[in-house]
């Protein structure tokens, strides 16, 4: 199973270092991943503290030295920006025998990299922004706009297609540029983009989540845990493992937070939903859709 990310290795020490270094750690995390590939003596000047400081701090993460957290941040990032080709590449997929043997080492794989990757992904899971997601989705008062990648538009649409069914004010972003552009340009403080976004990233999706923050609205961000771009940006973040028994990501764990987020909204929503629900329902029905 993947290891946490070094920016989720410097949250966790935010809390154990003097306050130089938390100093350090907070540039860090600032210009993640960027930042790391400065020099020390750059590191500790944005800082405003020592190089021997930012040395400190890099012995505390459990490297040796600065340049040994560095070999690691570029590890990291290689996997980061991985393809399935390049996945393909580096195993040996594809290079099987077949027979009801591998059949059934294929199924015993599956279900042990599927079970452990949701299993950590939830229990990685950070309860504060899985509580705020569920706030700001249940809030009346603003408005959902969600939009995915060239795979995850399909989740954008499955929790999108939830929240509908519980709540008013819910829509998809067009696929048009003028439409997205009207979208974009009436955004205000009320307003909560749900963004997915998982490597490689979508430079769209940075700009999307940067333009919101910069007009007071909130951004949702599901990602992987290597953490999309657009974290940077992001009021909530909600990463998910990826392993697969494919050279593909898998989005099993994606989809085990999605229903996970959705049985909070109707929690939190409470009778507003059933009503909501009901309403639905009638309406369908009405119009000879059920």
């Amino acid at each position: 199973m993947a290891p946490g990310t070094l920016a989720d290795e410097i949250r966790h020490k935010l809390g154990d270092v003097s306050p130089a270094e938390r100093k350090v750690a907070r540039v860090l995390l600032a210009g993640y991943p960027s930042a790391g590939f400065e020099t020390m003596a750059v590191l500790a000047e944005r800082a405003a503290v020592s190089a021997p400081t930012v040395l400190r701090f890099v012995n505390r993460l459990g490297y040796r030295g600065f340049p040994d957290f560095q070999a690691a941040l570029r590890t990291e990032l290689d996997e980061r920006n991985a393809s399935p080709l390049s996945l393909y590449e580096a195993t040996d997929y594809g290079r099987s025998k077949g027979g009801a043997e591998e059949d059934l080492s294929l199924l015993q794989r599956g279900s042990n990299v599927f079970s452990g990757a949701v299993a950590q992904t939830l229990a990685e899971l950070p309860p504060h922004d899985l509580e705020h997601a569920i706030r700001l989705l249940s809030d009346s008062k603003r408005r959902i706009t969600l939009v995915g990648g060239r795979f995850t538009n399909l989740f954008a649409q499955y929790l999108g297609l939830h929240l509908m069914q519980l709540r008013d004010d819910v829509r998809f972003l067009p696929d048009r540029d003028v439409e997205r552009t009207a979208v974009f340009a009436a955004l205000h403080r009320r307003d909560v983009l749900v963004v997915f976004d998982y490597r490689r990233y979508e430079q769209d999706k940075v700009a999307m989540a940067e333009l919101v923050q910069a007009q007071g609205g909130k951004v949702i961000l599901f990602t992987d845990m290597w953490l999309s771009p657009a974290s940077t940006h992001a009021e909530v973040v909600l990463p998910s493992q990826v392993a697969a028994p494919s050279p593909y990501d898998s989005l099993v764990p994606t989809l085990a937070v999605i229903e996970t987020v959705v049985a909070g909204v109707l929690t939190a929503l409470g009778e507003d939903a059933h009503q909501r629900m009901q309403h639905g329902e009638d309406t369908a029905r009405r119009m000879g859709l059920y």
